[in-house]
């Protein structure tokens, strides 16, 4: 099934309508790294990865992994591990997934720009948990913990987040 997420910050799921936050920049068709965009584009769901040590495991029939404090997802596009986790420390700039917030508490991996990833057309581009204050992600999809936790429960492997432009209401 499609997880639709709207230009408007809404995300449609299940039947359910959720707020949600988006890039800093809005939507952009041409997603390149570090503009703060979200891109528009249809993303398969792919895993789900979580902070042990601040939520229980997410009840979902995805794939589920576990973050650590050695975990980061490489943004350098200059390296071979673009848009790739990895081990830190890497010599690559890497995000770090275990963060003092809890934006990354529980982050659900989408396919975007990974099959194979093409140099800096974007990097880390997850559905995760809201800023409590309202703020834009970097590029992202995210919504509040328990709005995420319970969409998960009923995400299967081969469902997709679509993120769709809406034209402007006159």
């Amino acid at each position: 099934m499609d997880i639709m997420v709207h230009g408007h910050g809404r995300l449609i799921w299940d039947g359910q309508d959720y707020e949600c936050r988006l890039g800093r920049s809005g939507l952009m068709l041409d997603k390149r790294e570090g503009d703060g965009a979200t891109p528009i584009g249809v993303w398969p769901v792919r895993a789900v990865l979580y902070r042990p040590d601040r939520v229980a495991r997410p009840e979902t029939a995805l794939p589920v992994r576990p973050i650590d404090a050695d975990d980061g997802w490489c943004d350098d596009p200059a390296h071979g591990d673009y848009n790739r986790p990895v081990r830190l420390p890497h010599p690559a700039s890497c995000e770090k997934m275990w963060r003092d917030d809890h934006l990354y508490d529980v982050v659900v991996v989408l396919g975007h720009n990974d099959a194979p990833p093409v140099a800096g057309l974007g990097s880390a581009i997850f559905l995760h948990v809201a800023d409590p204050d309202g703020k834009p992600t970097q590029g992202c999809v995210a919504l509040a913990l328990p709005d995420l936790l319970t969409m998960l429960k009923t995400c299967r492997p081969g469902d997709r987040l679509v993120v769709v432009a809406l034209p402007e209401q006159g």
